[in-house]
């Protein structure tokens, strides 16, 4: 195998930490496209690459060799790979294909869940109210999804505030933010080193709606203020946010609440601030180096898998 293979691991290791700048920097629309392809395609090339280096430990052992009519004293002889660098791979292989197989059932057993709650839920017009003292907002995917909203959370908030919150709740649902970060969280369960990604979505996902309602309401301060507002509202542990919290955790629809509303350098205080400064503009220096990255790991991977062609072709024909 050639260098090639080695590239979109290399590249895993490199391009999260491109993440918080692209989510900070860039207009949280395409953020969101860009950072879910980054964590989608480099854990596909990442799994294959490893699957490819696995391969060629498999074909050194006589017994499998046979199988598929190999020489495995050539594929000793002719494969760069070191069998060590192989059996690693097919180690690290396997624990990424359990990581993301578990990953893919708890998330399809959640969204299941949340289907049927939201078509369960009474509503008016795809809202549903709570009667809970403590403030709390969310959305609810479904088929029609739901937006939920505590009593609590209604009377902290003024009428304007109120449909600056439905705003951006509506825009969680319209845009099918869900669907954005179950594919983050995919390529991070394939490959841990992307996690930065998955992180960084369920950023961008909030900043995009903050500019939805920002754009309903016409209003940017206004919109900053209530998202301070309901984050500080909403800092105590709220009974309707336990019940709900293992859901919106794995759909990373938590809305406007936050576990740590105003805390450090957290997302809400950066939602603010990114409200408070003029509306970003789409960043070509970013988009483009995020495009060439991707670029990249396809071509590699693609160079990969020819050069396993060619080594199969070669310890064939014996």
């Amino acid at each position: 195998m050639r260098i090639a293979v080695y590239l979109p691991p290399l590249l895993s290791l490199i391009a999260p930490l491109g993440a918080r700048p692209l989510s900070e920097r860039c207009e949280p629309r395409l953020a969101t496209w860009l950072l879910t392809a980054m964590a989608l395609v480099l854990g596909a090339a990442s799994t294959v690459s490893l699957g490819l280096l696995a391969v060629t430990g498999l074909i050194r052992i006589p017994q499998l060799a046979g199988l598929g009519h190999w020489s495995a004293h050539t594929a000793q002889h002719d494969d760069p790979a070191q069998l060590s660098v192989a059996l690693i791979a097919g180690l690290l292989l396997g624990g990424a294909l359990l990581t993301a197989a578990c990953m893919i059932g708890r998330r399809a057993r959640t969204l299941a869940t949340a289907v049927l709650d939201a078509a369960c839920m009474p509503t008016r017009d795809g809202l549903v109210i709570v009667d809970d003292e403590a403030a709390d907002a969310y959305a609810l995917p479904g088929l029609p999804g739901r937006i939920v909203v505590s009593t609590g959370m209604l009377h902290t908030l003024d009428e304007t505030e109120h449909d600056i919150l439905l705003a951006h709740e509506r825009a969680h649902l319209s845009a099918h933010h869900y669907a954005f970060v179950a594919l983050a969280q995919f390529g991070a369960a394939a490959n841990p080193l992307l996690r930065p990604f998955a992180t960084a979505v369920t950023y961008t996902i909030e900043r995009w709606a903050d500019e939805n309602a920002a754009a309903t309401t016409g209003d940017r301060r206004r919109v900053a203020r209530t998202i301070g507002k309901a984050a500080l509202a909403s800092h105590r542990a709220p009974a309707l946010a336990r019940a709900a919290g293992a859901t919106l955790g794995i759909l990373g629809m938590r809305g406007f609440r936050s576990p740590c509303p105003l805390a450090g350098v957290g997302p809400v205080p950066r939602r603010v601030a990114a409200l408070l400064a003029p509306p970003l503009e789409r960043h070509p220096a970013l988009t483009t180096a995020t495009a060439a990255v991707l670029v990249a790991a396809v071509l590699a991977t693609a160079e990969a898998a020819h050069d396993l062609h060619l080594l199969l072709a070669t310890v064939g024909a014996w």
